[in-house]
């Protein structure tokens, strides 16, 4: 599985989905409880461990730039790592994640805002019936804390997107990923000693299954969209909500109920739409840059 083509691509991506999905079940399987920022921050050194191997790939010329931009993606990359383990504990494994995948619709709003651009037909309909979806999905005796929490980290995953357009562009995606995790240890390492908990090795454990797992993720989607065109596969990305819903029911006895599936229908499938138009429009031939922007955003 190289990702060479077409279909080792998709591939790729279906098992990474997964992949990213047992990184939340170890989130998910944390006593209640669980002191969330000592868990923060022990996923944190734990990445960062992981990175060290691959430091080779770091520019040392430009080691520090742009240092002022990560800092502020690495704290809101805490804030929606400290959201999602609250949203993940309380809320079924599958109506987390597909709060979770508001993220995308979120991006074409901040953009729109951001950086003036211009939303197609489709686009808009994407974001208003995503927007919909969510509000189907939670329901006003539903919406609490855990709903909040999700909606936070959504919140969070889309604007570390939109801001990578403002990092330098000769650093690496290993460069930004390293960057990211060393600035966030500081912080999350305070607010671990302000939570005050005792040490709990139930803690490193989930800590290290769910690094492991998201790691195993960002290395397939590198191999993904590294020769192929975001737009030819793009779309199996979302095959992480059938994950979410199978390993949910099986694992954790969660059944989705109707108004969970056209929620999430509502979110998933005008984004689908949106890829497949991009399909149509673009060759599915050699590399292209803007699919390393989109690399970059997933993986940070």
């Amino acid at each position: 599985m190289s990702g060479k083509t077409v279909n080792s691509a998709i591939l790729l991506l279906v098992i990474g989905n997964a992949m990213a999905i047992i990184s939340d079940v170890f989130i998910k399987l944390m006593e209640p409880g669980a002191p969330i920022f000592q868990f923060a921050f022990l996923r944190c050194v734990i990445t960062l461990l992981l990175l060290l191997p691959l430091t080779g790939q770091l520019n040392r010329k430009a080691l520090f730039a742009g240092v002022g931009v990560h800092a502020m993606r690495a704290h809101i990359h805490l804030f929606g790592i400290l959201c999602m383990v609250v949203a993940l504990g309380n809320l079924p494994l599958a109506t987390a994640n597909a709060i979770f995948y508001a993220a995308p619709i979120l991006v074409m709003v901040l953009s729109v805002f951001l950086f003036r651009e211009k939303l197609t037909p489709l686009s808009v309909f994407a974001v208003f019936s995503g927007f919909t979806g969510i509000v189907v999905i939670l329901r006003p005796v539903e919406f609490n804390w855990a709903a909040i929490a999700a909606l936070g980290s959504a919140f969070a995953l889309a604007i570390n997107a939109v801001m990578v357009r403002q990092l330098p562009k000769q650093q690496s995606t290993v460069h930004k990923l390293f960057l990211n995790y060393l600035l966030i240890v500081p912080a999350a390492g305070g607010l671990a000693l302000w939570e005050g908990a005792s040490w709990d090795s139930s803690i490193l454990a989930s800590a290290l299954g769910s690094s492991l797992f998201i790691l195993g993720y960002n290395i397939t989607v590198l191999l993904a969209y590294r020769q192929v065109d975001a737009n030819q596969v793009t779309s199996a990305e979302y095959t992480g909500l059938i994950w979410a819903v199978g390993i949910g029911w099986i694992w954790f006895g969660e059944v989705p109920d109707l108004w969970f599936l056209a929620g999430s229908s509502m979110i998933v499938v005008p984004l689908i739409l949106i890829g497949l138009k991009h399909r149509r429009k673009t060759p599915a031939r050699g590399f292209n840059p803007a699919t390393q922007r989109r690399l970059e955003s997933i993986s940070t």
